[in-house]
């Protein structure tokens, strides 16, 4: 008995501080952006703190593009340390 399985894609979170933001709408507008990429499975803006969780497959897209998406939307964004 044989089963074919698709191969397991690595989903890495990446958190991203962001700057510039200034309402709540503007949460809707980079979970928009960003989630249009091709292999981010999940974004998620909190508000208050500034940062952007993504969780999305590495081999697809990268933290720049992520950054790149986020500029896009018309705000800042970088690698948060923590």
């Amino acid at each position: 008995m044989s089963t074919s399985t698709a191969p397991a894609t690595s989903t890495t979170r990446t958190v991203l501080r962001a700057e510039g933001f200034s309402c709540p709408s503007c949460v809707a507008k980079i979970e928009k952006q960003v989630g249009r990429l091709d292999g981010v499975e999940r974004v998620r803006v909190q508000f208050a703190s500034s940062r952007i969780e993504i969780d999305h497959d590495a081999g697809r897209v990268t933290v720049d593009q992520l950054v790149a998406a986020v500029a896009k939307a018309g705000y800042r964004a970088a690698p948060s340390k923590v």
